[in-house]
């Protein structure tokens, strides 16, 4: 997996988050830009794939990515529609809620704009891609098909595709209908990183070997089953714990967080459960700060150099 570059294909959006006074602070986040931007700051070589609005707030997101060091030469403008929008509110335990404004966000017509070719040839030249069951989500049927054949064409020319099963119940019709989205990512992709709480909830088996066995079952060899505290169950079935529980203060982009950091590992040559490893220092380094990126500091477990 070692010196290819990655495409993560997604949606990143504009953030509001209360802080404890009241007031509200804008930034930037999304499932797959969260893990894009772990693995830039980790040394990868990271492209972002998605459409934004030709609007100051869009203009914005691009500049935050870019000064990340991911590469967006190949996200278009659309000059009608905007960027998405979600607000987080915390519990007290550190427990998010989400509230979204998406429904019209030029992400969701990526595959229908114009300059779509720009972006499904962006893809085709990276080494690997990576995206979730949210990138399907937000994606109208033709969208979803042009994504899942996407990753299957760069998958048959050799190319590492992952694919995280993060599902929304919000953004999905049912949960059958979202299962039968996830099952054909599944079988375009060699990476899986499904969660267990996740696939509980659309309906499938409640254990992470049966979670295991249904991915490799549809050609996912690679399979990674991410169970919170407990840690992961690598594609061998042995259990890799985090390295210690600790109280989170915001439990946002843990799963992200371990996703760039194992992925990060793996494209740098490192075994399944030193890269799991790695990953678990990545996602507890991010839950014990407030929001999805946390700005870097002296205990951040990135490369000094990158």
């Amino acid at each position: 997996m070692a010196g290819r570059r990655i495409a993560f294909v997604g949606e990143g959006m504009v953030e509001l988050r209360q802080e404890a006074d009241g007031t509200c602070r804008l930034g930037h986040g999304g499932d797959t830009l969260n893990t894009a931007i772990h693995m830039a700051r980790l040394g990868c070589d990271v492209a972002y794939i998605t459409a934004v609005g030709d609007d100051p707030f869009s203009k914005q997101l691009i500049a935050a990515w870019a000064g990340e060091g991911l590469d967006c030469s190949a996200i278009p403008a659309d000059p009608v529609r905007g960027a998405g929008l979600y607000a987080i509110t915390l519990d007290a335990a550190g427990e998010r809620s989400f509230t979204y404004w998406r429904s019209d966000s030029a992400a969701r017509q990526m595959f229908t704009m114009p300059a779509s070719n720009v972006l499904i040839d962006a893809v085709r030249r990276s080494g690997a891609m990576a995206f979730s069951l949210i990138s399907l989500a937000i994606l109208p049927e033709k969208g979803r098909h042009a994504l899942v054949t996407l990753a299957r064409s760069v998958r048959e020319n050799g190319g590492l595709v992952a694919f995280d099963g993060n599902y929304r119940p919000r953004l999905w019709a049912d949960a059958a209908t979202a299962a039968r989205w996830r099952d054909r990512a599944i079988a375009a992709s060699n990476v899986g990183l499904p969660t267990l709480d996740d696939e509980i909830a659309m309906g499938g088996p409640s254990g992470p070997d049966q979670i295991a066995k249904h991915w490799q079952s549809l050609g996912c060899e690679e399979t990674v089953v991410k169970m919170g505290a407990l840690g992961c169950r690598l594609p061998d079935g042995a259990i890799v714990a985090p390295p210690a529980r600790l109280q989170p203060v915001d439990t946002s982009g843990a799963g992200d967080a371990f996703n760039g950091g194992y992925l990060a590992a793996r494209m740098e040559g490192c075994s399944p459960a030193e890269a799991a490893s790695k990953g678990h220092a990545l996602a507890s380094w991010t839950i014990m700060r407030p929001g999805a990126i946390p700005p870097r500091d002296g205990a951040a477990p990135y490369r000094v150099d990158a």
